[in-house]
C-alpha cells in the first residue's frame, strides 16, 4: 500500500513516531537522513520551515535495494522501535497525520526496518518553502534491529556528518 502527503515541517525536522512519543535525548543523527530514536526517529530535511512531499509504502518483507533507488539522491535504512505499535508520519508542530490512516507498524508493538529516500534537500538549504521542493518515500517492514545502513550518499549527507562526528586532528 503505498499513500502520499503533504508534512509541514520545523526546524528541518518531521517524525516517524510511536504514538506522538519524542525520545530528542536518544536521537542519533550520525547518518544525515534519519535519527532513529529509543521509539520512532526523526527525518532531516533540506528546508528549516515549510511543506516536503512524503509517501509511505509498508510491506511484508524487506523490499529489493536497486528496485527505486535509481530515482533518489540518498537512501538510509534504519531500526525503529515501537513500543506502543502505533508508528506514525508527523509534523513536530502540527501533529500526527490525519489525512492519512495509514499505520506504519501493522504488526504492533515491535522493531522495523526503515527505509528513507530523499531528493531535493539542496535545493533551498535551510530556507522556508510553502510549495514542497522536497520529497521522502519512507519505505517500513517488520524486522529484527540491525545497523544502520546508507544505501545512497550525497554531498549533503557528506556534510552533516561531519558537523556529528568527531574531526581527528
Amino acid at each position: 500500500m503505498s499513500d502520499w502527503r503533504q508534512v509541514f515541517i520545523s526546524e528541518g525536522l518531521f517524525g516517524v513516531l510511536d504514538h506522538g512519543d519524542i525520545s530528542t535525548e536518544t536521537a542519533d543523527f550520525s547518518n544525515g537522513l534519519v535519527a532513529p530514536m529509543d521509539r520512532g526517529a526523526f527525518i532531516l530535511t533540506g528546508i528549516n520551515t515549510g511543506y516536503v512531499r512524503v509517501e509511505t509504502r509498508v510491506l511484508d518483507a524487506h523490499p529489493d535495494v536497486e528496485a527505486e533507488a535509481d530515482d533518489w539522491e540518498e537512501v538510509v535504512e534504519v531500526s525503529v522501535h515501537a513500543p506502543a505499535g502505533d508508528l506514525k508520519v508527523e509534523s513536530l508542530d502540527l501533529g500526527p497525520d490525519t489525512v492519512s490512516v495509514q499505520s506504519l507498524s501493522p504488526s504492533g508493538p515491535d522493531w522495523y526496518r526503515l527505509r528513507v529516500h530523499s531528493r531535493g534537500r539542496e535545493i533551498l538549504r535551510d530556507k522556508a518553502s510553502m510549495e514542497p521542493v522536497e520529497d521522502y518515500l519512507l519505505v517500513v517492514w517488520q524486522a529484527p534491529t540491525a545497523v544502520a545502513t546508507i544505501l545512497r550518499s550525497s554531498e549533503y549527507i557528506e556534510r552533516r556528518l561531519q558537523t556529528y562526528l568527531p574531526h581527528s586532528e
